[in-house]
């Protein structure tokens, strides 16, 4: 899993709440067991219209947020099924973080483990976010988690928490088989040791 430690980048608005992990990537997607390839079928229903054609009010394919790293919006973000093929979407599409008031659980447990950071902020400071993220290609703002911070393109600063051991494993890039690894030795010698008490086993 790639480190997460500062991110700077364009932060799109996406001021609706309730968005739920069929709206994050439609069931008729979800056939694939890879990671990658996911990101051109992000907010499908939302992006395109019938016959696949670009939605152009969609803020997604609007020219200034194409690129965006970064989501700001609504309440209850990733409810629904428990799908873990909606964060692997907004991976693939290049979203390391998503920013909301809340978000459902499995969901928010679903971003740890592949390398997004979901913040939650109380409703008045995501508004300041929520109006940074309009304005297009000045929409900058910069994510450190280290220090817990986001600055915005005036300079702005907005604290957040998060769990120390979730930043740990962000931080260095660690899901639950990366943090497995990081007792590769205590777990062989646990292995030679039953072997040589129990080699029957």
């Amino acid at each position: 899993m790639d480190k997460f430690t500062t991110l700077t980048g364009i932060a799109a608005p996406l001021p609706l709440r309730n968005i739920d992990t069929d709206m994050i990537i439609p069931k008729q997607f979800l056939k694939t067991i890879k990671r990658t390839g996911l990101g051109k079928s992000l907010f499908y229903e939302m992006r395109y219209g019938q016959g696949g054609s670009e939605n152009p009010d969609f803020v997604l394919n609007k020219p200034a947020y194409r690129s965006a790293q970064i989501l700001v919006t609504g309440d209850n973000f990733g409810c629904g099924s428990s799908r873990e093929h909606a964060p692997w979407a907004l991976l693939d599409f290049g979203i390391r973080c998503v920013i909301a008031p809340d978000f459902a659980d499995i969901f928010y447990n679903n971003c740890f483990q592949n390398g997004i950071l979901p913040i939650k902020l109380p409703q008045s400071e995501l508004d300041k976010l929520m109006d940074d993220a309009s304005r297009g290609a000045n929409a900058t703002i910069t994510v450190d988690l280290e220090a817990q911070e986001i600055r915005g393109p005036d300079g702005g600063v907005i604290r957040f928490e998060i769990d120390p051991f979730r930043k740990h494993c962000l931080l260095n890039g660690l899901d639950n088989i990366g943090l497995t690894l990081e007792k590769a030795d205590k777990i062989d010698s646990f292995e030679s040791q039953m072997s040589q008490s129990r080699p029957w086993a």
